[in-house]
């Protein structure tokens, strides 16, 4: 699986309210939500990130709450790759589920400036940032699974129908 785009370079800490604030609940709709995501940080910066795809964040991404609004946002926004220099385990595994690729590299996440070009090549584990390449840990097969289906839901979709097929 192969994403690619343009980087958008975010902090430490960014939480789950600064993403997607807490009063917009009620929205469920990513395209909806999409016109929250990063609310807090301002319109251009959400321009940014719909416009190019990729975010970079620093430690503790995705930090505080356990919403999935947050990461369903972004996905309406359409964003397509997470670098980290870590990740909130909630945060992490909310990502996967929904089928929004995450990597966890401190080392490339601190090599992406704003604005870079970045392509990952998620089962080789192969990072190109602004013609440069980093390796990261690949993803494991099932979480790649669960990723090119669309998240869980979609590949427990996939599975069930695979399995009642004559």
């Amino acid at each position: 699986m192969h994403v690619q785009g343009i980087a958008t370079v975010l902090g430490d800490d960014i939480d789950t309210d600064i993403i997607f604030p807490g009063r917009y609940l009620a929205v469920l709709r990513p395209e909806d939500q999409a016109q929250h995501l990063f609310e807090p940080l301002g319109d251009a910066l959400r321009q940014r990130v719909s416009a190019g795809g990729v975010i970079v964040g620093g430690w503790n991404f995705g930090c505080g709450s356990s919403r999935e609004h947050a990461v369903t946002a972004m996905i309406g926004a359409g964003v397509r790759l997470l670098i980290a220099r870590s990740f909130s385990r909630i945060f992490f595994r909310n990502a996967v589920n929904n089928g929004l690729a995450v990597v966890v590299s401190p080392d490339i996440a601190g090599a992406i400036a704003d604005g870079d070009a970045v392509s990952a090549d998620l089962r080789s584990g192969i990072a190109t940032v602004a013609g440069r390449s980093h390796s990261f840990a690949p993803l494991p097969a099932e979480v790649l699974s669960i990723l090119v289906a669309g998240g869980l839901w979609a590949a427990r979709a996939v599975q069930a129908d695979a399995q009642v097929a004559p």
